[in-house]
C-alpha cells in the first residue's frame, strides 16, 4: 500500500512530465489525444470481427449413392480461377506490348526482302548439305542426324518454308536410297535383346533400329503432306498457303514413287503401295501419270514377282471397290508385267526338283572310303555354292507369276461380265491379247463367244473391235491350236473394216491391224486358204493409197511377207485372170470375192509416191519381192518387221522422215522462192483436192489418180 504523501508526489511528477514532453505548438488540452484514441478504439471494438479462414469452396452436387445405411450425398469441388493472377498476367502482357510498340520495326523494301530471303535460303541449304554429307560419310555413327534433318520438314519461317521442305524431302529420299541395306530389317525378339553381344553388333543394331524408325516417320510425313493437299485444310500456323500445298504434295508423291521403285525389298514397301495405288486414279493428271509410270517401272524391273504381286492385289481391290470407275491407265500398267510362263498343274512336280544328297548308309554300301571322302567334300562345296548364289528357285517364281496372272484375269473377266460399256474395255482387251496364250484352255470357248458378241453388238469403237480380233487369234495361236474352232467370222470382220483406216484419226489403228495380220495370216499359214490370202493382199494394197507414209510402209512390208509366205499369190502381178468370175471389191467375204481375177495396179500408183521408202517398196513388190538383185531391199529395210518400220518412219513430229534432200543449189533457191506462194494457197489446194477425192468412187479412183498425176 502507498501513503497519501507518496501518491500526491507521483501525481505532481506526472503533471510536470506531461508539460515537459507535450507539443507546445498544440493548443489542445493535455489529455485530448488520449480521449480521441479511446474513441477510435471503441469504434474498432464495435466492428464485428471475422476470423482468417480459407475461402469457401463452391461445391457441385452429384447424383447420390444409395447404401445400406441410406442415401449418401455426393459433391465435387468446383475449380476456382485466381483472378489476381490473371490480372497480374494481363498487366505483364500490356507492359510487354508497350515495350514493343515503343520500338517500331522498319519495313523492308521488296528488294531488301528478296535479298534477306536469298540469304536465309542459302544458310538452310548449307545446313541441309552439311547434315546429308555427314550421314553419307558415316551412316552408323551419324544416324541420329537423320532426325535433325527430318525436323526441317516442319520449317516455320514463311519466307523459305516451302522451298526448304521440298529440299529436305528430296534429300531424305536420296539418303534412304543410298544408306538402306539390301535386306529387310526385322524387329528383335526378347531373347535376342537379352543376349550379350559385341560392340560392333550392338552398333549395327542401333543403326538398323534408328534407320527403320526414321524411315517410318519420314513416310508418315509424306503421307500427311498428301492428305493436307487432298483435304485442302490449312494448319494453325498458316506458314504454307493452300496454293503451295499442291507443290509440296507433288514432291511428296515423287519421293514415294522413287522409294517404291528403288526399295522394293525394304520395310514398309506394302504401305507405300497402299499410298500410291489410289493416287494412280487421282484427278490431277500429273500425279496420276507419275504414279502409273512408277508402277510400270516396278513391273519391268521385278524379276522375281513378289513386289508385282503386292501391287496387283491392291489395284484389283481398288478397281472392284470403285465399281470399275477408274482411269484406264491403271489397267494398262498390267501390260508391263514380266510374265512369260506360268505353273501348269500336271507339271508342278517336275519343275526344279531339289537335288538329294546321298545318306551315310547309301555311301557305305556303294562307295569306298576314299570315294566317301571325296563325295563329302563335293557335297559341302555344292552347299556353299548354293548359299553364295542365293538365287530364287524357278518353282517359287512360277508360283508368284501364276498367282499374279490369276488376279489379273479375274479383274479382266469381271469387267467383261459387268462393265462391257466401261472405258476400261480397250485396256482389258489389250491385256487379254497379250496374256491370251497363258489362259486356261477351259475358258477358251466362253471367251471367244464373249468377244464375238462384243464385236456384233456395235457398241465398240474401231480400235476396241481390233483388240477383240487380236485377242481371239492370240488365244487360237497358243494352246487353242488343239481346239476345233473356226475363226472365219473374225477374218470377215477384219477384212470388212480395213477401209475404216485413213490418214486421219484412225491412222494409229494401223499398228494393231499389222499385229492382227501377223497372227491371223503369217503364223496360221497352214489354216489359211489361197483365196483368203489373195483377198487380203489386194485390200491391203488399196489401203496403202489412203493412209500416211509410215502406215503405207508398214502395209507394204506386210504384203511382202505374205507374198513370201504364200508364193502362189504372185499371180496378182499378172494381167491374166485365173478362173471364172469378176473381182467384187465391195463384197465383205474374202473367200468369195474372186481376188484371183484382179491385179495390184495400186503398186504402179505408189511408185510415184512422194515418200522415197514407199516408192522403193512399191518397185520391190512389182519385181516380185526378190531377195537378191537390183530390186532387192537394203538390209535396214528387209530385216525390220512391219511394226518396226511403222514406228521408225512415224511423222508424229510433223516433219519429213527421212528429210527432203536437194540435188543442187539452184533447185533449192527455186523452192525457197516459191515458199510465199505455197504458204498463201496451200490450204486452199489441199481443201479442194480432198473434196474432189471424197466425191470420186472407188471404181473411178485409178482413172482420177492418173489424170491428176499427169
Amino acid at each position: 500500500m502507498m501513503d497519501e504523501d507518496d501518491l500526491q508526489l507521483m501525481k505532481d511528477l506526472g503533471q510536470k512530465a506531461s508539460f515537459l514532453t507535450r507539443d507546445l505548438s498544440s493548443s489542445e488540452p493535455v489529455h485530448a489525444k488520449k480521449r480521441k484514441h479511446e474513441r477510435v478504439i471503441d469504434k474498432y471494438e464495435k466492428i464485428p470481427r471475422t476470423l482468417q479462414s480459407a475461402p469457401e469452396k463452391e461445391l457441385i452436387h452429384l447424383l447420390p449413392i444409395k447404401d445400406k445405411s441410406g442415401i449418401i450425398p455426393q459433391t465435387r469441388e468446383k475449380l476456382v480461377i485466381d483472378s489476381n493472377k490473371d490480372e497480374e498476367d494481363r498487366e505483364e502482357e500490356l507492359e510487354l506490348e508497350e515495350e514493343v510498340t515503343e520500338e517500331p520495326v522498319r519495313e523492308l523494301t521488296t528488294e531488301e526482302h528478296l535479298i534477306e530471303r536469298k540469304k536465309k535460303l542459302q544458310e538452310k541449304k548449307m545446313h541441309i548439305a552439311t547434315l546429308a554429307s555427314a550421314i553419307l560419310s558415316d551412316p552408323e555413327s551419324n544416324i541420329k542426324k537423320l532426325k535433325e534433318l527430318r525436323s526441317l520438314l516442319m520449317e516455320q519461317d514463311p519466307d523459305v518454308a516451302v522451298t526448304v521442305r521440298k529440299l529436305v524431302m528430296i534429300s531424305l529420299m536420296e539418303l534412304f536410297k543410298d544408306i538402306t541395306p539390301s535386306y529387310k530389317i526385322r524387329p528383335l525378339t526378347e531373347a535376342e535383346k537379352s543376349t550379350k553381344i559385341r560392340k560392333e553388333t550392338q552398333k549395327l543394331r542401333e543403326f538398323e533400329e534408328g534407320l527403320v524408325s526414321q524411315y517410318k516417320f519420314y513416310l508418315e510425313n509424306l503421307e500427311q503432306m498428301v492428305k493436307d493437299w487432298k483435304q485442302r485444310k490449312l494448319k494453325k500456323s498458316n506458314v504454307v498457303s493452300l496454293k503451295a500445298y499442291k507443290g509440296l504434295a507433288e514432291v511428296a508423291v515423287k519421293s514415294l514413287c522413287e522409294l517404291l521403285v528403288a526399295l522394293p525389298h525394304f520395310n514398309f514397301h506394302n504401305n507405300i503401295i497402299v499410298l500410291i495405288v489410289p493416287l494412280m486414279n487421282d484427278v490431277s493428271k500429273s500425279v496420276s501419270e507419275m504414279c502409273c509410270e512408277a508402277v510400270k517401272k516396278l513391273f519391268k524391273q521385278d524379276k522375281l514377282g513378289q513386289a508385282s504381286l503386292g501391287v496387283i492385289k491392291v489395284i484389283s481391290g481398288f478397281v472392284k471397290g470403285r465399281n470399275y470407275e477408274v482411269r484406264p491407265e491403271m489397267l494398262k500398267t498390267f501390260l508391263c508385267l514380266r510374265i512369260k510362263e506360268v505353273e501348269v498343274k500336271k507339271d508342278t512336280e517336275d519343275i526344279n526338283k531339289p537335288k538329294k544328297f546321298m545318306t551315310f548308309k547309301e555311301k557305305r554300301k556303294t562307295l569306298s572310303r576314299m570315294q566317301r571322302k571325296w563325295k563329302k567334300a563335293e557335297e559341302k562345296l555344292e552347299r556353299e555354292l548354293r548359299e553364295a548364289e542365293a538365287s530364287e528357285s524357278t518353282e517359287k517364281k512360277l508360283k508368284l507369276h501364276t498367282e499374279t496372272l490369276n488376279i489379273v484375269f479375274v479383274t479382266y473377266f469381271r469387267i467383261l461380265k459387268k462393265a462391257q460399256r466401261s472405258p476400261l474395255l480397250p485396256a482389258v482387251l489389250e491385256g487379254l491379247a497379250k496374256f491370251a496364250h497363258l489362259i486356261n484352255v477351259e475358258f477358251f470357248d466362253d471367251l471367244l463367244v464373249v468377244l464375238h458378241t462384243l464385236i456384233e453388238s456395235g457398241d465398240l469403237s474401231y480400235q476396241e473391235s481390233l483388240h477383240c480380233v487380236q485377242t481371239a487369234f492370240h488365244i487360237l495361236s497358243g494352246q487353242g491350236d488343239v481346239l476345233n474352232i473356226d475363226p472365219m467370222k473374225f477374218y470377215t470382220h477384219l477384212y470388212k473394216t480395213l477401209f475404216k483406216l485413213h490418214a486421219g484419226a484412225t491412222n494409229e489403228g494401223v499398228e494393231i491391224v499389222l499385229q492382227c495380220l501377223d497372227v491371223m495370216l503369217t503364223k496360221r499359214r497352214k489354216q489359211v486358204s489361197q483365196q483368203r490370202a489373195l483377198a487380203f493382199i489386194k485390200r491391203l494394197c488399196t489401203l496403202a493409197l489412203q493412209v500416211l507414209p509410215n502406215s503405207s510402209i508398214g502395209i507394204l512390208a506386210t504384203t511382202r511377207t505374205l507374198m513370201h509366205t504364200f508364193p502362189k499369190t504372185d499371180l496378182l502381178l499378172d494381167n491374166d485372170s485365173q478362173g471364172s468370175g469378176v473381182f467384187l471389191p465391195e463384197l465383205d467375204e474374202p473367200e468369195y470375192c474372186n481376188a484371183q481375177n484382179t491385179a495390184l495396179w495400186e503398186l504402179h500408183a505408189l511408185q510415184r509416191h512422194y515418200h522415197p521408202i514407199v516408192r522403193r517398196f512399191a518397185a520391190h513388190l512389182i519385181a516380185g519381192a526378190p531377195s537378191e538383185g537390183s530390186e532387192a531391199l537394203k538390209p535396214e529395210l528387209s530385216r525390220r518387221s512391219a511394226i518396226e518400220l511403222f514406228e521408225h518412219y512415224s511423222m508424229a513430229a510433223m516433219t519429213f522422215n527421212p528429210p527432203v534432200e536437194f540435188s543442187d543449189s539452184k533447185r533449192k533457191d527455186k523452192v525457197l522462192q516459191g515458199e510465199s506462194f505455197l504458204n498463201e494457197d496451200l490450204n486452199q489446194l489441199i481443201q479442194k483436192h480432198c473434196t474432189e477425192v471424197a466425191h470420186q468412187s472407188s471404181l473411178d479412183f485409178t482413172k482420177y489418180l492418173r489424170t491428176s498425176l499427169k
